[in-house]
């Protein structure tokens, strides 16, 4: 009887749910240090100074916005009013 207790008792590290507690802070510790090194390691875009501007060059440059929305307007307007759209 002293020998299947003997058996019995083994290291904690050859039980595999042991193994399976211990993955999953390990896994996240990891993954936290990759997204520390990631954000340490990457420069910051810089915004231009002149940002307002440049944008509203680039919406002079887009075609007419009014002409492009004309169904998004009246499915927007209808959902808003109730009112049916004439066609």
């Amino acid at each position: 009887m002293a020998s299947d207790s003997a058996q019995a008792v083994q290291p904690w590290w050859k039980f595999g749910y042991v193994w399976l507690v211990i993955a999953g802070p390990a896994i996240v510790v990891v993954a936290s240090l990759v997204t520390v090194y990631l954000a340490v390691s990457g420069k910051d875009p810089v915004v231009d100074e002149d940002y307002y501007r440049k944008g509203l060059e680039i919406n002079q440059t887009l075609p007419d916005k009014a002409a492009n929305m004309a169904p998004a307007t009246q499915a927007r307007n209808h959902a808003a009013t109730g009112v049916q759209a004439s066609d």
